[in-house]
C-alpha cells in the first residue's frame, strides 16, 4: 500500500544535481560501469535547459586520493580502488563535459552530501530545490537523495536521467524514493516545471 504523501513545490533556484556521470560508470568497458545512452541524453537535455535559464549546475565524481579514505566501502567492492586521481574513470563522461562556473564535487561514499561541502555550496547559492540524476539509482542516486530530504531540500528524480546496472532494482528505488523522499517525475514533466518556477 502507498502511503500518504504531499508533491513538493519546487524553488525558484533548483540546481542540477548530475551524481557520477563519469566514465566509470557510463562506459560497459570499466567494470563498474554500464552502457546507458539514453541516460546520458537525458541528463545532456537537463544540463541545456538549466543553462539556459542560468541556474545551478553540480557534478559529482569518486575519487580516492590515499588508502585511508572508505576503507571499508572499498573492500566490499574491490573495482572502486579503479577511481584514483588519474584515471580515465573519475572523469565527467565528454557528452556533459562542464562549463566554466559549474562545481564538480570529489565524495569518496554513496551520498553526495556526506563529508563534502555540497550543503555550504548550495546554501551559498541560494539554492532552495534539487533535481538529481545520475548514476545508480539503487546506490548514489538514492543516497544523495535521501540526504537532501534529511538537509531540507525539496528533491525530484528525473525518471529517465537515472540508471543502473539491475532493472528490478532500479524499478524498486524509484518507487522507494516517490514514496518517501522524492517527486519521482518524468523528464518531460520536470522540464516544465523547472520552467514554471525559474
Amino acid at each position: 500500500m502507498d502511503l500518504d504523501r504531499t508533491s513538493m513545490t519546487m524553488g525558484n533556484k533548483p540546481a542540477l544535481l548530475l551524481v557520477d556521470m563519469i566514465n566509470g560508470f557510463t562506459d560497459g568497458r570499466c567494470t563498474l560501469g554500464t552502457d546507458c545512452p539514453a541516460v546520458v541524453a537525458a541528463n545532456a537535455e537537463l544540463l541545456k535547459l538549466f543553462r539556459s535559464l542560468g541556474l545551478p549546475v553540480y557534478f559529482t565524481t569518486v575519487v580516492f586520493s590515499s588508502d585511508d579514505q572508505a576503507q571499508i566501502f572499498r573492500r566490499r567492492m574491490n573495482d572502486l580502488n579503479q577511481l584514483t586521481p588519474d584515471s580515465h574513470w573519475v572523469k565527467i563522461d565528454d557528452r556533459l563535459a562542464m562549463q566554466k562556473g559549474e562545481t564538480l564535487i570529489e565524495k569518496q561514499w554513496a551520498s553526495s552530501f556526506h563529508k563534502t561541502d555540497l550543503d555550504d555550496r548550495l546554501r551559498s547559492d541560494g539554492v532552495n530545490s534539487l533535481v538529481v540524476t545520475g548514476l545508480t539509482t539503487s546506490g548514489c542516486v538514492r543516497a544523495t537523495v535521501v540526504d537532501g530530504l534529511q538537509y531540507d531540500y525539496p528533491v525530484f528524480v528525473a525518471r529517465e536521467a537515472v540508471g543502473d546496472r539491475n532493472t528490478e532494482a532500479h524499478a524498486a528505488n524509484l518507487f522507494d524514493m516517490h514514496a518517501k523522499y522524492a517527486d519521482v517525475m518524468s523528464l518531460s514533466e520536470i522540464i516544465t516545471k523547472v520552467k514554471e518556477s525559474s
